[in-house]
């Protein structure tokens, strides 16, 4: 039987930290930034984890379960 491949996509918009979390990156930070304050477009660059509700569909495309 051939080997799964992993959603390539999804292997470069996520991280797993050491922990086991799904990390990402958050959006609205790559364009139209004038606007933007100062802070919020700080705040944008921080990594979050991924929201429980969304972990299973991430696993099954990074084939981690």
């Amino acid at each position: 039987m051939p080997k799964q491949k992993t959603n390539s996509s999804a292997k470069k918009r996520f991280k797993l930290s050491a922990s086991g979390k799904i990390m990402r990156k958050k959006a609205f930070h790559s364009h139209i930034l004038t606007k933007k304050s100062k802070d919020r477009k700080k705040r944008l660059v921080e990594i979050t984890t991924v929201h429980k509700s969304d972990e299973n569909n991430i696993k099954k495309l990074l084939r981690l379960k």
